[in-house]
């Protein structure tokens, strides 16, 4: 056997606490880097979740404006159909005079330009509401007069139309002016 002597012994310690304080070192390094790693991790979800929540509220003010340029291009061409709807009233009322009349042409042409005029605006979701006859409703008709009923069946109704209405895809452009049955 070998006889170690005691400055071996000392040297042996040395090392020996040399690489445990190695050790501690590596550990701790390696303890600062896994906190490293999860701070930064963190920062990256944070990052990641403002970048979700930003492309949300982009995409919400997308879709909003494209609905108020929409809206602003329904309510011009509302506006453009409205101003149109006098000349066809005239064109009605023409249609009724002609009808007594024995002018062939005239009654024709008439009725050919109102019903261009009246095909290119239902193109444009104009549509007519339908009121002679019809049970009174606040929400497509509005009553000029009563007049009494001529047959109990006839009361609430709508026995006469003074003046057309129209509906603009689905919303009331202009109400139907109407004689109510008594």
């Amino acid at each position: 056997m070998m006889n170690m002597s005691d400055k071996d012994i000392k040297e042996g310690q040395k090392s020996q606490e040399k690489a445990s304080k190695a050790e501690k070192q590596e550990k701790k390094k390696g303890e600062d880097l896994q906190k490293k790693v999860e701070e930064l991790q963190a920062k990256i979800g944070k990052e990641h979740d403002d970048y979700l929540r930003l492309m949300a509220e982009f995409e919400t003010f997308r879709r909003r404006s494209a609905e108020e340029r929409l809206a602003i291009v329904g309510s011009a061409s509302a506006d453009t159909i409205k101003g149109l709807l006098p000349v066809l009233d005239d064109c009605e009322r023409a249609m009724e005079l002609l009808a007594k009349s024995s002018d062939e042409a005239a009654k024709e042409g008439t009725a050919l330009i109102y019903n261009k005029l009246m095909d290119y605006l239902k193109t444009k979701g104009l549509s007519v509401i339908e009121a002679k006859g019809a049970k009174f409703d606040v929400d497509f008709h509005e009553a000029v007069t009563q007049f009494p009923a001529p047959t109990p069946e006839m009361k609430g109704m709508v026995i006469d139309v003074v003046q057309t209405g129209y509906t603009l895809n689905g919303k009331v452009l202009r109400y139907a002016k109407v004689v109510v049955g008594a």
